[in-house]
């Protein structure tokens, strides 16, 4: 059956992108195969080619791509300059050493550069690259807007600080864009560090008058404002909370650890059940109201299933084949792409064919005009360069 056209209610509810990401990037802690990682990368930016708006947040993706390709650059950079642990018998070149005092034993600067301790720190490099990478997918996919309204009345007052940092960056990129487009256009230099004088201020500029029409937002809204509940259920809230992060803690670390699975599920679907509990008492002091609430419809649990069944399969295969996910460093191989855990982490391709279509180059500029959609903030003022 076709995907809709993406609307205000047909649009996919914006959690199910983000159990999605944080299902890739899941899978992406599991393994340092080089060839597995660039196919979450890739699919990661197949999904989010196919499905993402012409919102400011969709522009995003870019951006953590590049910041991924300089996370890499500078762990190769560290591994390079300051050495490694790991060692090796293919010199690559010999820097001169520098010598250090006693108290600064194990650390090294200079010395042999083997091909070895290359390769493992751009495995690794590779690792956090994909995990910024799955998280700027969510981020260009998601509405921050629309997750706010779905997180629950007690975690309301964090999740607006956590959108607006979230969207922070977004807009600041599209701003930076947009004022060299309007420069070029103009005949005047963009690029350089003249070009980045002339636009800093423009941008601080749109960041100052978004910052303060915010805040006129939410004082109006009535934002911070809680109402009272009986002393017994603050403190039942407060315990329930604190003994379920603490579970999901713990279950987390034992299902991530090598020797942790067998106590790993269940204290983490005891933390969840707690920390819900806690949540849903926590949310009788909030006094909001919710206008067109968020709906969790099956395309929203195709999307979210498909990145935790992407998870769980690499947990999976982590537990029966390891060497498959973690090829040596030392001594020197070529990786191997494993078939099965390949065609797991080709799961999290499903939202590519099930979310709802972005919608047309006709509808979404209309929409923006008019500062209205599903996907689309409100227009912010231009200011002169």
């Amino acid at each position: 059956m076709r995907a809709p056209r993406t609307t205000r209610t047909t649009a996919l509810h914006a959690g199910a992108w983000w159990l999605w990401a944080l299902g890739l990037a899941t899978a992406a802690s599991r393994t340092t195969d080089p060839l597995l990682l660039g196919l979450l990368v890739g699919v990661a930016g197949y999904v989010v080619a196919a499905r993402r708006t012409q919102a400011p947040w969709a522009r995003s993706y870019g951006a953590f791509v590049k910041l991924g390709l300089v996370v890499i650059a500078i762990r190769l950079v560290f591994a390079f300059f300051l050495g490694s642990a790991i060692p090796g018998t293919h010199t690559l070149v010999t820097l001169p050493e520098v010598p250090l005092p006693d108290w600064a034993k194990g650390v090294r600067i200079g010395g042999r550069v083997t091909a070895e301790a290359m390769v493992f720190a751009l495995y690794d490099g590779l690792k956090l690259a994909t995990l910024l990478i799955c998280v700027g997918a969510a981020n260009a996919l998601a509405n921050p807007a629309r997750l706010l309204k779905s997180l629950p009345g007690a975690l309301y007052e964090a999740g607006v600080a956590v959108v607006v940092a979230m969207t922070f960056a977004p807009n600041l990129v599209a701003d930076v864009q947009r004022l060299r487009a309007a420069r070029r256009l103009r005949g005047r230099p963009d690029r350089g560090f003249r070009g980045l004088l002339q636009v800093g201020v423009p941008v601080l500029e749109g960041a100052l008058e978004r910052s303060v029409a915010l805040a006129a937002a939410m004082d109006a809204r009535g934002y911070g404002r809680t109402a009272e509940v009986p002393r017994a259920v603050r403190h039942t809230t407060s315990a329930l909370t604190l003994g379920g992060l603490l579970g999901i803690c713990a279950g987390t670390y034992g299902l991530l650890g090598a020797s942790g699975s067998g106590y790993g599920l269940p204290l983490l679907l005891a933390g969840l059940a707690a920390a819900l509990g806690g949540l849903w008492l926590g949310g009788r002091r909030s006094v909001r109201s919710r206008y067109r609430p968020e709906r969790w419809g099956w395309r929203a649990c195709l999307v979210a299933g498909s990145g935790i069944a992407v998870a769980a399969l690499m947990i999976w295969a982590g537990s029966y084949a390891p060497a498959a996910l973690h090829p040596p460093a030392v001594p020197l191989t070529a990786p191997v792409l494993p078939l099965w855990p390949a065609v797991s982490v080709l799961v999290g391709l499903l939202p590519a064919f099930v979310a709802p279509l972005p919608p047309s180059g006709d509808r979404a500029r209309r929409a923006a005009s008019r500062g209205r959609g599903p996907d689309v903030v409100p227009r912010v003022k231009e200011p002169t360069p």
